[in-house]
């Protein structure tokens, strides 16, 4: 199914599965026959409305919200030898949504860099240094995403480590955003 056409769906929980609530980053429990509201669904991940509030749903309990599983053709890019480790690095990281603002970490500006270097323990991996910022300091949903940062970039069968280094100097401003996330928001 589209994104798009799955946002604003309300549907009910086919099974129990853990939820964020938004903006703490507190897990609690969404018990099965909830009735849910899509309000975002972008990079795997599912905002939802329940009872007045927004939580969020990792893409792997997306059965819970009766969606099929995620096929090697969803990804494409993952799977093709012609695209470099760091180009699918970043592929991972523009998965990567703050779950109340449709627009990827990467267009937002709060990825800073992201280096690969050899990783000891495996000759054949790489270790991926990533350096990032959140909007505000005191962000609840922080540690969510950087967990989300480190799980997508995990996924590559070339990378054997992931480091994210959050900072806030420079400090984040709507100047980082890029054109096309200043146009999605209305700021440009």
């Amino acid at each position: 199914m589209n994104h798009s056409a799955m946002t604003g769906k309300t549907l009910l929980v086919t099974r129990e599965c853990e939820a964020l609530l938004i903006p703490h980053g507190y897990t609690i429990t969404l018990v099965e026959g909830s009735a849910v509201r899509i309000t975002q669904a972008l990079g795997d991940n599912f905002t939802l409305e329940v009872q007045g509030n927004l939580v969020l749903v990792m893409g792997e309990d997306r059965d819970a919200l009766g969606m099929p599983p995620l096929t090697e053709q969803d990804h494409p890019t993952l799977h093709d030898d012609s695209v470099g480790l760091k180009e699918k690095c970043d592929y991972q990281m523009r998965r990567c949504y703050d779950p109340e603002i449709p627009v990827n970490i990467v267009e937002l500006g709060l990825i800073y860099d992201c280096q690969l270097r050899e990783f000891e323990h495996d000759a054949n991996k790489q270790a991926a240094h990533v350096t990032m910022t959140l909007t505000a300091p005191t962000c609840g949903m922080g540690p969510v995403l950087v967990e989300e940062v480190k799980r997508k970039v995990m996924q590559l069968n070339d990378i054997g480590q992931v480091e994210v280094e959050l900072v806030f100097d420079p400090p984040w401003s709507q100047e980082m955003m890029s054109d096309a996330a200043r146009l999605q928001l209305g700021l440009l």
